[in-house]
C-alpha cells in the first residue's frame, strides 16, 4: 500500500484536497529530489574512479625506423642500410603506488556515499519541518475561518436587536468592525497556509505545488520523553562519520604521494633490425630523483591531515551543541504545550462563554464581550502555534540525535 501511495504521488500531481501524510512527504522527496538525484550521479563518478584507480598501466607498442635517405647518387638498400626496431616498452610501479591508490580511491566513494546520506537527512529534516509549519498554519487558517462563521452570529444577533430598537446601532457597527477584522485575519492566514503549502513542495523537490490536505494531527497520540544523550548522537551521525573518512583519505593521500617520491622504472625489450642482422633489443629506464621528490604534494598532504584532524573536532563539538540546543527548545515546547495551553485554553473559553452569555442577559457591555473572543481565539492560535513548533522541535531533536528519518 505504501508503495501504491508512493507512486500515485510521483506520477501525477495530487488532487484538490488530497490526503497527504508526513511518511508521504517523506517518501516522495526521497525518491524524487533533484538533489540526491545529483548525490547519487556523484556516488557512481566515484565509483568510476575507483575502478580506474585499481586497473593497471598499458604497455607501449613502438615501431621506429632510423637512417632512411631520399633517393640520390648514393648507393642505399632499405633492408640493409636502414636499422629498424619494434619493441614493447611497460611502465613497472614501485612503492605498490596501485594498490594505495585504490586504498585513496575507496575513501572518496565512502565520502561520496556518505555526502549523498548526509543529504538525504537535511532534505528529510526540512521536509518534516515544512510539513508542521504547513500543518500548523493551515489549522490557524481553519480555526480563524470557523471564528468568522461563529461570530457572524453575534452579528446576525446585534442586527436583529437594532431593527428591534433594543439596541444602539453604534454597538452593531463596533460588532461588524470586529467580523471585518476576524475577516481580514482569515484572509492573511489564508495566505500564510497557502505559502507554507507551497514551501512544503518545495522542500519535496516538486515542480508543482497542488491543494492538499495534511492529514498528520497536531496533537500527538502519545507524549513519550525523548532522552538526549550526545554519546549516542556522536555514534549516529553521518556528518562526524564524514569527517573521519575525510581524515582517513586525506592519510591514504599521504601515503600515496610518499609513493609516488620513489620513481616507477620502464623496462623496454624488442627486436632490432640492423645492417641487414636481426638482433634483441632490451633496456631498463629510470628517473634520477635528485631534485624532483614530490615535496610539494608530501607537504600539502600533511597540511589536509592537520586540517581533516581539525574539522573533526570541530564536527564533534557542533554536533554536540545541536544536541544540546535541540534539547533545550524541546524541553521548553513541550513543557508549554503540557504545563500551560490546556488551561489556557479552558480559561479562555470558559471566559468567552460567561461573557457571552451576561451580554445577551444585559450585565456586561459589548466591549468586555469582544476582549473576552478576542483572548479566546488569541488563546487558541497560541495553541495551533505552539503544538506546531513542538512538533517541529522534536524533529529538530530527532535529527540532532541522529535518529532515522
Amino acid at each position: 500500500m505504501k508503495f501504491l501511495a508512493l507512486a500515485s504521488l510521483l506520477s501525477f500531481p495530487l488532487a484538490a484536497q488530497q490526503a497527504l501524510t508526513m511518511d508521504e512527504a517523506v517518501s516522495t522527496a526521497l525518491a524524487s529530489h533533484p538533489l540526491l538525484a545529483e548525490g547519487r550521479q556523484r556516488v557512481a563518478s566515484a565509483r568510476g574512479q575507483s575502478t580506474q584507480a585499481g586497473l593497471t598501466l598499458n604497455p607501449r607498442l613502438v615501431l621506429q625506423s632510423e637512417n632512411l635517405r631520399l633517393p640520390g647518387s648514393t648507393p642505399y638498400v632499405f633492408g640493409r642500410d636502414t636499422d629498424l626496431f619494434a619493441y614493447l616498452q611497460q611502465t613497472m610501479e614501485t612503492a605498490g603506488k596501485r594498490g594505495k591508490r585504490v586504498d585513496l580511491a575507496s575513501h572518496g566513494l565512502r565520502r561520496a556515499e556518505l555526502e549523498v546520506e548526509i543529504l538525504r537527512r537535511q532534505v528529510a529534516l526540512r521536509v518534516r519541518q515544512a510539513y508542521w509549519a504547513a500543518a500548523g498554519m493551515a489549522r490557524i487558517h481553519e480555526l480563524l475561518v470557523e471564528n468568522q462563521r461563529n461570530f457572524q452570529q453575534i452579528v446576525e444577533y446585534h442586527e436583529i436587536r437594532v431593527r428591534e430598537g433594543a439596541m444602539p446601532e453604534s454597538d452593531l457597527l463596533r460588532v461588524r468592525l470586529e467580523a471585518d477584522r476576524i475577516a481580514l485575519a482569515a484572509n492573511n492566514a489564508k495566505l500564510d497556509a497557502d505559502r507554507a503549502r507551497i514551501q512544503l513542495f518545495r522542500e519535496m523537490g516538486q515542480v508543482t505545488f497542488p491543494e492538499a490536505r495534511l492529514s498528520e494531527p497536531l496533537e500527538l497520540k502519545e507524549d513519550r520523553l525523548l532522552a538526549a544523550d550526545p554519546e549516542e548522537a556522536l555514534r549516529k551521525r553521518p556528518e562526524l562519520e564524514y569527517a573521519r573518512a575525510q581524515l582517513e583519505q586525506t592519510r591514504a593521500n599521504l601515503v600515496l604521494q610518499q609513493a609516488n617520491a620513489r620513481p616507477n622504472y620502464e623496462v623496454v625489450f624488442g627486436f632490432k633490425r640492423t645492417a641487414g642482422l636481426d638482433t634483441v633489443l632490451g633496456g631498463v629506464q629510470a628517473d634520477l630523483p635528485f631534485r624532483n621528490r614530490n615535496q610539494g604534494a608530501i607537504e600539502s598532504a600533511q597540511a589536509d591531515i592537520k586540517g581533516a584532524e581539525a574539522s573533526v573536532a570541530a564536527t564533534e563539538a557542533i554536533i554536540r551543541a545541536e544536541v544540546s540546543a535541540a534539547r533545550v527548545e524541546y524541553e521548553m515546547r513541550r513543557r508549554q504545550v503540557m504545563e500551560f495551553l490546556g488551561r489556557f485554553r479552558t480559561q479562555a473559553a470558559e471566559s468567552s462563554r460567561i461573557a457571552l452569555a451576561a451580554y445577551r442577559l444585559g450585565g456586561a457591555d459589548l466591549l468586555r464581550l469582544l476582549d473576552a473572543e478576542r483572548l479566546r481565539i488569541d488563546v487558541e492560535l497560541l495553541n495551533y502555534r505552539a503544538m506546531m513548533e513542538y512538533r517541529q522541535s522534536i524533529v529538530a531533536l530527532e535529527n540532532a540525535l541522529g535518529m532515522t528519518p
